[in-house]
């Protein structure tokens, strides 16, 4: 009977090692839960080209966008677990959404499983060149001295760029307004034109910094940029400040573990190219690549991080 087992076990053992040698045997499907042109399906481009000359697959880029990435996101939780689906997760539907009140159809956490980080990117503070504001410090003396008075634009209620707004108020205790707008080409306008005084927007806004057009401030890393060393990141005044805006590799969260792993190895072997660091460097990001269960850790720490924030929020979901 032990002799049977054992054989019984090096027969799985085999068929394991099989499954994952055979796998892909056909294009994978990766989800970008947002329209085409945006940060996210960037990043995907920048994937398909790459894995497509490191390890030779075949992704096929499919966006489902809708709902604040809602409607993709789930269709990739429910999709048959077989490494053939993946989806490219984002703070926006993988952790600010599942840290409000919104009915999700999917549990971020429960409904995946994390393959690995794939780049990430802070955002910057820029001004209106009118204000009289060119570090942090001004900015914080500025709004104690006006408060009420000083608006900061965003994308939209709950987008990172409002919620990098809302973070900042609490850091500093600053009384400072937030005015939403149908997305961030609608609040860059509204920065430029003075419409609103501030703005938490994406690495490019540090292009029209160097025009005159905004006056970068700082970035919301940890730490300085590598991308815009020369500006100081809000935690060298508020120790503890960071947003970031990050997109990672998910699958369904019964795919086959020798599956997960080998995706994990091949993504993050594509990735770590001077070629791909310098697509993302334009694209404003830099690669990341970790394994699967830091990335897990990763979305749990960001979920319980956004639910500080959200949680006294009283805002309309879009």
């Amino acid at each position: 009977m032990i002799i049977h087992c054992a054989f019984c076990l090096l027969l799985l053992a085999n068929a394991i090692t099989v499954h994952a040698q055979a796998y892909p045997n056909r294009p994978i499907r990766m989800i970008v839960p947002f329209p085409p042109g945006g940060g996210t399906d960037a990043t995907a481009r920048i994937l398909t080209q790459a894995l497509a000359e490191s390890a030779g697959w075949q992704l096929v880029v499919e966006n489902r966008p809708g709902a604040t990435g809602r409607i993709g996101t789930e269709f990739a939780a429910r999709a048959p677990a077989d490494g053939y689906t993946l989806l490219l997760g984002t703070a926006g539907p993988n952790a600010i959404l599942p840290s409000t009140r919104v009915k999700l159809a999917y549990d971020a956490v429960k409904d995946f499983a994390p393959i690995s980080l794939i780049d990430s990117a802070d955002y910057a503070l820029v001004a209106h060149p009118s204000a009289p504001i060119r570090t942090v410090k001004d900015l914080i003396a500025l709004a104690q001295s006006r408060p009420g008075q000083i608006t900061f634009a965003s994308a939209g209620n709950l987008s990172v760029a409002h919620l990098a707004g809302e973070f900042f108020k609490q850091f500093a205790k600053l009384d400072i307004i937030h005015i939403p707008y149908k997305g961030g080409g609608p609040a860059v306008v509204a920065t430029l034109s003075g419409e609103t005084t501030l703005y938490f927007g994406g690495p490019s806004v540090v292009h029209q910094s160097k025009a005159g057009k905004l006056r970068a401030i700082a970035t919301t890393g940890a730490k300085r940029s590598k991308i815009f060393p020369e500006l100081p990141a809000i935690a060298e005044t508020l120790p503890g400040y960071e947003i970031s805006q990050w997109v990672g590799v998910l699958a369904p969260a019964s795919t086959p573990k020798d599956i997960v792993a080998h995706v994990h190895a091949t993504f993050v072997k594509a990735i770590s190219t001077a070629k791909v660091a310098q697509q993302f460097a334009i694209a404003g990001s830099q690669p990341v690549g970790n394994s699967p269960e830091e990335f897990t850790t990763h979305i749990k720490a960001e979920i319980a991080k956004w639910q500080k924030v959200v949680g006294g929020l009283k805002v309309q979901i879009d």
